[in-house]
């Protein structure tokens, strides 16, 4: 039996990809500073900060004989250092929270991702599948980044902002055996 390993890696990043571009990656202990934040700031918009943050996903499969008979994959949530910027006299702790919360938000999508992955079996269509899930799972990102922006106003509703607050901890809590390391 002749085993054959394939690697394919497929990358998403929100915001673009170079090979040497710093990333932070998502950690519970390790909270973002504005110090993170090395972009030049867009002073032409009524935005204060943007976060730059995305899902990288690779996958790898195994065959034998011409048939897949395992995978691999790997899931992480990044930050973008040199994507993500603020404007200091504008900004504040309450905003960078804010911020903050964006990038818990790709976290809760990664751990999604990769609880849904677990749920995979070996098959001649897992290239697909994986593909098809991590399209969905980005659209769904994108769409729940937006709501969130939308629903605190960029923050400045205190209460929508500290709904969201909560709601973000409890999904995370939810899926805590996911989390990235």
């Amino acid at each position: 039996m002749q085993l054959k390993y394939v690697f394919l890696t497929v990358i998403f990043l929100i915001f673009g990809n170079q090979q040497d571009e710093e990333v932070i990656e998502w950690n519970e202990s390790r909270a973002l500073t504005w110090a993170d934040f090395k972009g030049d700031p867009i002073l032409n918009t009524s935005a204060v900060a943007l976060t730059a943050s995305g899902i990288t996903f690779g996958y790898s499969v195994k065959t034998s004989n011409g048939k897949i008979v395992d995978f691999s994959t790997t899931v992480e949530s990044h930050f973008y250092p040199n994507k993500s910027w603020y404007i200091k006299s504008k900004s504040n702790d309450y905003i960078l929270k804010h911020e903050q919360l964006h990038f818990d938000i790709t976290e809760l999508y990664t751990r999604k991702f990769r609880k849904e992955i677990q749920q995979l079996k070996v098959n001649p269509n897992i290239r697909q599948q994986l593909n098809d899930l991590h399209n969905a799972i980005n659209q769904e990102l994108r769409n729940t980044q937006k709501r969130y922006d939308e629903e605190s106003e960029h923050s400045i509703v205190k209460s929508e902002q500290q709904r969201w607050n909560m709601y973000i901890a409890e999904e995370l809590k939810k899926l805590d055996s996911y989390k990235s390391q």
